[in-house]
């Protein structure tokens, strides 16, 4: 099986109703919130996009330049679903998918598609030539996905990450807010951890410290990455 067939498999059997992501960007004043379903069904768009427009085979290189966001999860774990390898550079991807500001800065995959993480998952407008728009194409594609052959370092990556839900001490119950980064040895690393743990994730973006407290209350946090908010347990 896929990453994410062995990731969202045992979720959704789970309890497929329950937060999976919530995703708060300060500086944008957004709160969005992914059950376990809505999560599949963006990958599932996302996987199909990756397979049906792209033709992403299993074992391509697919790079995710994006900071943590809840469209940076569809994207990771849609590339993992249909057996990409996701790495961190576009040096000889098949595609790199990036924010608007580094447009310019990546020239060296195949095909280069702009991410624009939007709270509502709204579309960019005025992009340039041969730049595609992630949310544009993705919406148009199915919420369900058949994968095919896993990616060849699919054991790796799921090794990685379990040995990361482990080093931060994730259970089940627990709801980690983070402010770091999600990479850590693979790309995606910390969400994937989460994931994997079956535990779920709060992630702050532009974090506004003093809001923190409050929300680990409203959110009900159990441990967090990055920022401290005594009296919760921070991981690792």
């Amino acid at each position: 099986m896929t990453i994410t067939d062995q990731v969202l498999g045992p979720l959704l059997h789970a309890d497929p109703a329950s937060p999976r992501i919530t995703h708060y960007d300060d500086a944008a004043g957004s709160r969005v919130e992914l059950s376990g379903t809505t999560l599949a069904n963006w990958a599932a768009k996302t996987a199909n996009w990756f397979r049906d427009e792209l033709d992403i085979q299993p074992g391509d290189p697919v790079a995710v330049l994006l900071p943590p966001h809840w469209q940076t999860a569809g994207v990771l774990l849609g590339a993992w679903w249909c057996g990409a390898t996701v790495v961190t550079s576009a040096a000889g991807a098949a595609v790199a998918l990036c924010g608007v500001a580094q447009i310019s800065e990546v020239t060296e995959s195949e095909e280069l598609v702009a991410v624009g993480l939007d709270a509502l998952g709204r579309g960019i407008t005025g992009l340039p030539p041969r730049v595609r728009d992630f949310a544009t194409e993705v919406r148009v594609h199915g919420d369900t996905f058949q994968p095919g052959a896993t990616g060849p370092d699919t054991e790796k990556v799921l090794a990685a990450a379990r040995a990361q839900a482990i080093a931060l001490g994730l259970a089940a119950e627990d709801r980690l807010l983070c402010t770091t980064s999600w990479d850590t040895e693979i790309a995606g690393g910390i969400l994937l951890a989460v994931l994997t743990a079956g535990a779920s994730l709060v992630q702050c973006t532009s974090t506004a410290l003093a809001a923190l407290p409050h929300r680990c209350v409203a959110e009900r946090v159990t441990v967090t990455l990055g920022a401290e908010v005594p009296p919760l347990r921070r991981a690792g």
